[in-house]
C-alpha cells in the first residue's frame, strides 16, 4: 500500500535547491541555539532535536520554559514563536545580527537569560556567506524552499509510518526528529548489545548533493558481507556505510511514496540481516 500522505515532489534545480538548503541549515541554528540555552539538557543532545510540524510547515523546538516553541517555517523562511501571542520574523533580506536582535527582545520578554543565546555551537556548519554577515535571500529560490519543505513533510510522514511499524514489532524505535547539526531527520533504532540502525532523510550534504533517504547500521558490517539491495536503493560506502535512495530515482518513480516505502522496507531487512551475519 502506498504512503497515503505523500505528495508528489516535482523535479528541482539542484543548484537552487543546494542554495536553499544551506540558508535553511543556517537559519535552523537559531532553534538549536534556543534549545541549548533554554530546554533542559537530555543525553545525546536530544533536547536540541526538532520536530516537524506539518500544519506550521516547518521545524519547532521542544517547549521553552514558558511553554512556547520557536519554529522555522521552511517555505517562506520565517522564524516564529508558537504560543497564545505568536510573533514572527521573515528572514528574507535580514542578516543574522538582525535576527539575533529580534530574538533577544522576545527572549527578554519571556524573562529568560538573554546571554545564553550566544553560547558557542558545539559543531561547525558548511561555509556560507551568512557566516560573514550576508543576508538571507529568497530571490530565485522561492520554488526551491517550497520543494525543500515538501521533501521534509514527505520524509517525516514516511519515516514516521515506518517508525510506528517497527515500534509495533517491539523494536526500540524512537520518534522521528530533526538533528540541527546535519539538518537530517532520523530515527535511531536500538537493537541491543551495542547495535543500532538509523532510518533517516537528508536534504543533501557533501557526500550526496541531493535529497536522499538512508538506512545505516552500527557497528558497520564488512562490505563484502552486505546483501544485494533491490532497486531503488544502493550501498553508499564512502566515509560512511548506508543504504541510500537518492532524489533523482524517487523523482522518476510512478508512485514516489510507494517507491520510498519499498526502499525503507528492503533496506531495513538488509540492515538487520547484515548485522546478524556480522555476528557469526
Amino acid at each position: 500500500m502506498a504512503t497515503a500522505t505523500w505528495k508528489a515532489v516535482p523535479r528541482a534545480n539542484y543548484m537552487f535547491l543546494h542554495a536553499a538548503r544551506l540558508q535553511a541549515h543556517y537559519a535552523v541554528q537559531w532553534l538549536a541555539r534556543a534549545a541549548r540555552a533554554y530546554v533542559p539538557a537530555q543525553p545525546h543532545d536530544r533536547h536540541t532535536s526538532l520536530g516537524w510540524d506539518d500544519t506550521f510547515g516547518g521545524f519547532v523546538t521542544h517547549p521553552l520554559p514558558d511553554g512556547s516553541r520557536l519554529g522555522l517555517r521552511i517555505a517562506d523562511m520565517t522564524l516564529a514563536f508558537a504560543d497564545v501571542h505568536p510573533h514572527a520574523l521573515a528572514l528574507d533580506g535580514r542578516a543574522d545580527a538582525e535576527v539575533r536582535t529580534w530574538l533577544l527582545g522576545h527572549i527578554a520578554a519571556r524573562n529568560l537569560v538573554s546571554g545564553k543565546l550566544d553560547d558557542p555551537s558545539p559543531y561547525d556548519l558548511p561555509d556560507h556567506p551568512l557566516a560573514l554577515g550576508a543576508r538571507y535571500s529568497l530571490d530565485e529560490l522561492n520554488d526551491s524552499f517550497a520543494t525543500l519543505a515538501a521533501w521534509y513533510s514527505n520524509a517525516n510522514a514516511a519515516l514516521g509510518e515506518t517508525q510506528k511499524r517497527l515500534a509495533a514489532k517491539r523494536l526500540k524505535a524512537p520518534p522521528v526528529r530533526c538533528w540541527p547539526h546535519h539538518f537530517d531527520l532520523d530515527c535511531l533504532v536500538d537493537l541491543g548489545r551495542g547495535r543500532t540502525m538509523g532510518l533517516g532523510f537528508s536534504p543533501g550534504d557533501e557526500y550526496c548533493d541531493e535529497p536522499y533517504f538512508y538506512t545505516s547500521m552500527w557497528p558497520e558490517p564488512p562490505i563484502p558481507k552486505l546483501p544485494l539491495l533491490p532497486q531503488p536503493g544502493h550501498w553508499h560506502t564512502y566515509k560512511f556505510l548506508a543504504a541510500l535512495a537518492p532524489a533523482h530515482k524517487i523523482y522518476a518513480a510512478h508512485d514516489q511514496g510507494e517507491y520510498v516505502r519499498t526502499f525503507l522496507d528492503a533496506a531495513i531487512k538488509a540492515a538487520l540481516g547484515a548485522l546478524r551475519q556480522s555476528e557469526l
